[in-house]
C-alpha cells in the first residue's frame, strides 16, 4: 500500500518518517503515555526503534503508518496506521493509534478516523475496516464505539503486550455497506467537536 498524505481541515496524516521522531517524543511525553501498560506507546528513547519497526512493516506490505499533525497548531500530536492489510477480500485494521494527552477527547481522533475510513473504503476498496484494542483500554473501546463501529467479540490471550503479558483483544469493525451512514455521523461529530 503506497504511503500517501491525507488531510482535511482539522488534521494532516503525514507518511511516517524518521524525521518525525523528535516531535513524536514530545507528543508521547504529554501525559507520559508509555506509563499505560496496555498501550504500544514507546518509552523515552525508544521512538526511533518504534518508527523503524513501522517503516519495516510498510516495506513488507503489512502496514501503512502516519504521523498526525493538528492543523490549527501545526504540531505533531500522535501516530496511527493501517495494519493487518489483506488483499482479498480487501480488509485493513486501523490501530497503533495514540495522541498526546492534550488532544485526547478532542476533534483529533474523529478527524483522523474519518480520513482513514474514507481512504480505506473509497480509495483502497476495503470491504471492512477492523479495530482491535486491549480489553483493559476502556477509553479506546469508548472511542471506537463512538465512531459507529460494531463490537464483534473478544480474542482471549490473543497477543503479548510490551511488558510480555498476554492481552485479551476486543475486536470491532465497520463494513463498506455501513460507510455512508458512518460518514454522515462522523461529519456531524466533527462539526460539533470543532465548535467546542
Amino acid at each position: 500500500m503506497e504511503a500517501v498524505r491525507l488531510e482535511n481541515e482539522y488534521v494532516a496524516l503525514e507518511p511516517l518518517a524518521l524525521g518525525h521522531v523528535e516531535a513524536l517524543e514530545r507528543a508521547a511525553g504529554d501525559g507520559n503515555l508509555w506509563d499505560l501498560w496496555f498501550t504500544s506507546v514507546p518509552a523515552p528513547g525508544r521512538m526511533t526503534e518504534y518508527v523503524e519497526a513501522a517503516l519495516r512493516g510498510q516495506e513488507e506490505g503489512r502496514m501503512s503508518p502516519w504521523a498526525v499533525r493538528e492543523n490549527a497548531t501545526g504540531q505533531i500530536v500522535g501516530s496511527t496506521r493501517f495494519y493487518d492489510i489483506v488483499p482479498d477480500p480487501s480488509r485493513v485494521a486501523i490501530g497503533y493509534t495514540w495522541y498526546a494527552r492534550r488532544w485526547q477527547r478532542s476533534h483529533v481522533n474523529t478527524a483522523c478516523k474519518h480520513l482513514l475510513l474514507s481512504h480505506a473504503f473509497l480509495n483502497v476498496g476495503a470491504v471492512a475496516v477492523e479495530f482491535h484494542t486491549d480489553a483493559y483500554n476502556q477509553d479506546s473501546q469508548w472511542a471506537i464505539e463512538k465512531l459507529g463501529a460494531k463490537r464483534e467479540g473478544v480474542l482471549r490471550a490473543h497477543k503479548r503486550r510490551n511488558d510480555g503479558s498476554l492481552r485479551d483483544t476486543v475486536c470491532y469493525s465497520i463494513l463498506a455497506t455501513e460507510w455512508p451512514d458512518v460518514d454522515k455521523w462522523l461529519q456531524l461529530r466533527l462539526r460539533r467537536l470543532a465548535s467546542l
